[in-house]
């Protein structure tokens, strides 16, 4: 999805401000220090997490699905003609391969008839391949010993219960404060046998601090939890020392990608409306929620148009109970995603809110 630009690009470009693409392409495709697998969805995730999933997905996908697994052993030749394909030509792109299936992938998704596509999507859970590269929206395939030698090598390999700890961790980190529910959603989402057992160890270990929230006089229902390592952030906002800033955010922001958690925190209602027809949306094709510190204060419904450099603004959205004073801070927002994009101007061809409409004319 490149209607404005990609989704990972957005969602580093949120949380540092403009940066280099080609310094997070360095990265993934020079130094290896990113790479791109299957977390809560399709995402570009650290190497150095390469154990994690290699426990938690990796190692067992083979036995999740027993329909895809017996279509592979249908299938084995063609899936011995893409190993030898890699190991003889090196990187290709899907369609690339010579190899055909034996007998056809049945779906009633996009996979239907994609037999090859498949093969490589199955492989690639198992770890067997990794992306390498892009060829605008093509993935390049390799083999994974040797794009990333030294995971697959590693040894000893994580137990399923280290990994779910570590995921645990790195879920919490994430999303700031949870619950249990919260923490499977997120990160390696609905991976975490035994999570239970893991939250336990991890309180015990001092990793996890049990929090409550206080809302109208009333602690929220539920267990939520806190990572010790964010403690001190707590210090940093009561001294008033946190410096908040607005942006716009992806449709696919993990901030966001738990629907129920950010109506929950931010009383924020989000639905992606791509495949909405137009005549049905609400806000508009491509969304981005607009985030002013901690609080999300409405919507925009951009676009790029890249043969003319402009970054065309559909329409704006305002959430209830915003005042003139943060349309200024939206303008901005919007002004450094044109920068980033390289537009060279920025049209509000749709309706803007009243509230703002002094600071976005």
């Amino acid at each position: 999805m490149n209607v404005v630009a990609r989704t990972h690009q957005l969602v580093l470009r949120s949380r540092l401000g403009n940066y280099d693409p080609a310094v997070l392409d360095s990265l993934l495709w020079g130094r290896r220090e990113l790479f791109e697998f299957w977390a809560h969805a399709a995402s570009i995730v650290p190497t150095s997490d390469y154990p994690i999933h290699e426990a938690t997905l990796m190692r067992g996908y083979p036995k999740r699905h027993q329909k895809l697994r017996d279509w592979v052993a249908a299938n084995a030749t063609l899936r011995r003609q893409i190993f030898a394909e890699l190991r003889k030509r090196g990187p290709l792109r899907a369609r690339d391969f010579s190899g055909r299936a034996a007998v056809p992938w049945s779906s009633t998704g996009w996979t239907e008839g994609m037999e090859v596509t498949r093969m490589l999507d199955y492989l690639w859970m198992c770890g067997s391949i990794a992306v390498v590269g892009r060829e605008g929206q093509s993935r390049v395939w390799d083999l994974s010993e040797r794009w990333l030698p030294e995971q697959r090598a590693a040894r000893p390999r994580l137990s399923v219960r280290e990994a779910v700890s570590l995921a645990a961790e790195r879920s919490l980190r994430g999303l700031g404060i949870a619950t249990k529910r919260h923490i499977s959603q997120h990160f390696v989402r609905g991976r975490y046998p035994g999570l239970e057992t893991a939250l336990r160890g991890l309180v015990r270990a001092g990793r996890f601090v049990k929090a409550e929230i206080i809302g109208d006089d009333e602690p929220w229902p539920g267990r939520w939890y806190l990572h010790a390592d964010d403690v001190p952030l707590l210090e940093t906002l009561r001294r008033g020392t946190w410096e908040p800033r607005t942006t716009l955010l992806s449709p696919f922001d993990n901030l966001i990608a738990d629907r129920a958690r950010t109506e929950q925190l931010f009383r924020f209602r989000f639905r992606i409306e791509i495949y909405v027809p137009k005549a049905k949306r609400e806000y508009g094709y491509y969304v981005l929620p607009i985030l002013h510190g901690d609080t999300l204060i409405g919507r925009v419904d951009p676009a790029f148009d890249r043969q003319e450099r402009r970054l065309v603004v559909n329409a704006v959205h305002a959430e209830p109970g915003q005042g003139p004073q943060t349309g200024r801070a939206v303008l901005k927002a919007l002004e450094e995603l044109g920068t980033f994009l390289g537009a060279q101007s920025i049209d509000l061809a749709g309706p803007v809110p009243s509230v703002w409409r002094k600071a976005l004319a």
